[in-house]
């Protein structure tokens, strides 16, 4: 840690690598394709001209699929609290990337708040160093912020399948035998959670600027945008546009993991399903899918969650999407906390001054005065170190302890996926020798095979 801790560091101050976090970091989750300027962002062609090659404008780079957007709308106008007596802040930014001709992601324009006016200066690369490092401060709060959000919906969420699972499908039956490995501790995890980090005494809710009130409004906002396809990694980096982004470890990893889990669990699915009229007549099944709907997701039909199962293809993505929420995912959002949030101006949870309203105004002293103080601080990176930490009894993806196929078959196809992660996590190790800062947080030797941290 003390050498990620030197790193990261480093790369505060310098722009190339901080916004490799966006991609690479422990919250790749906001970062999408920008085709059209948003009417609420003041940003012009004039202003990001400089930081653009040379011949080129910023349409053009938009229709070629250059510019790149991270939008922390749902931070807009949340209630935030008082921390030690002193009342704490949040921005709701808009966060401008440029991807080069050598594939360098680059912010060239920051706007603190949501709407557009003279007091809400678009903030720019050319500004002096202190208004725009403090701009990019109040973009990785909203991201911290936001990250919390990430982390507990989309992959915590697992609980709705976990309790579901345990309702509807007998031990016997084979997608139980399945996923119940996938299983392992997501419940009593997900209530200490409840219990010591978000609940209104919890050390989340204690030590960030929103507070209970506004953590639970954030919730409840980013629910609102959880749909089915967002899950499915290969469908949420199409939606997003990041297809052709380069040296997106998180994307190219993740890819390749959701395929091996979707192969593997073809064959186990295909196995004990010969085709469509067995998923829609195995009524445990559908009782199973039923309930995920309408508890864990409000009956919203609106999120793209099947309400039931009627083919064997529809049985499998859904499986898939389960395993990997509760191992790739959750490793990808939980295991680089505490790599980027050791060093608290990289992940502050909190701010203790009002977003600036013009340039010109910032220097050493106001940044310092900016920064949450050091029990805030120190809170947080606890919390960030508690699910970084490795685990004394993990158990990786694709490692199946307790024998619940007894069949030939079934066994055969665990060994080749045990087969399949083991190559691809040489692979990753092979890969990472020649980066700087190494992507582990997708390597099958360091995923748990549940949420269980």
């Amino acid at each position: 840690y003390e050498e990620k801790y030197s790193q990261l560091k480093e790369h505060r101050r310098n722009e190339l690598k901080l916004n490799k976090q966006l991609l690479n970091g422990s919250h790749p989750m906001m970062l999408r394709r920008c085709t059209e300027l948003p009417l609420n962002f003041a940003v012009t062609n004039g202003m990001v001209q400089p930081f653009l090659e040379s011949g080129t404008s910023l349409t053009l780079e938009m229709k070629q699929g250059n510019i790149f957007l991270c939008d922390y709308k749902r931070l807009a106008d949340l209630s935030t609290q008082f921390i030690n007596g002193k009342q704490q802040y949040v921005a709701a930014p808009l966060c401008l990337l440029y991807k080069n001709q050598v594939g360098k992601l680059l912010p060239i324009a920051i706007q603190l708040q949501q709407q557009a006016s003279e007091d809400n200066p678009v903030f720019l690369p050319s500004d002096s160093e202190y208004d725009w490092q403090l701009a990019k401060l109040y973009v990785r709060n909203a991201d911290c912020l936001e990250h919390q959000a990430s982390f507990y919906l989309r992959t915590h969420l697992a609980e709705t399948f976990t309790v579901s699972l345990m309702r509807n499908l007998p031990a016997a039956h084979p997608i139980h035998k399945l996923l119940v490995p996938h299983t392992r501790y997501t419940l009593q995890i997900n209530t200490l959670i409840q219990n010591r980090l978000l609940g209104p005494e919890g050390a989340v809710t204690q030590n960030t600027s929103i507070g209970d009130e506004g953590m639970t409004n954030l919730m409840k906002r980013a629910l609102s945008d959880l749909t089915y396809s967002s899950l499915c990694l290969p469908e949420d980096i199409s939606d997003r546009g990041l297809e052709s982004v380069p040296n997106f470890f998180y994307k190219d990893d993740g890819l390749r993991l959701w395929s091996f889990i979707n192969d593997f669990v073809r064959s186990m699915v295909e196995f004990y399903y010969q085709n469509d009229s067995d998923v829609q007549q195995d009524t445990e099944l559908q009782d199973w899918i039923k309930e995920i709907f309408i508890h864990g997701f409000l009956e919203q039909s609106s999120t793209g969650i099947p309400q039931c199962f009627s083919t064997v293809e529809e049985v499998i993505k859904f499986v898939s999407m389960v395993i990997f929420t509760v191992s790739a995912q959750h490793s990808a959002l939980r295991a680089g906390q505490f790599d980027y949030g050791s060093w608290f101006p990289n992940a502050p949870g909190s701010l203790k001054q009002p977003p600036p309203t013009s340039k010109g105004s910032s220097d050493k002293n106001t940044l310092l005065d900016t920064l949450p103080d050091m029990n805030t601080s120190a809170y947080l990176v606890s919390v960030f170190w508690l699910p970084s930490k490795p685990s004394s009894d993990l158990v990786s993806l694709g490692q199946y302890p307790e024998d619940y196929f007894c069949q030939m078959a079934p066994q055969k196809r665990i060994r080749d996926f045990q087969a399949e992660l083991s190559f691809f996590s040489k692979a990753i190790n092979d890969r990472n020798k020649g980066l700087q800062v190494p992507y582990t947080y997708m390597c099958p030797n360091n995923i748990s095979n549940s949420v269980s941290i």
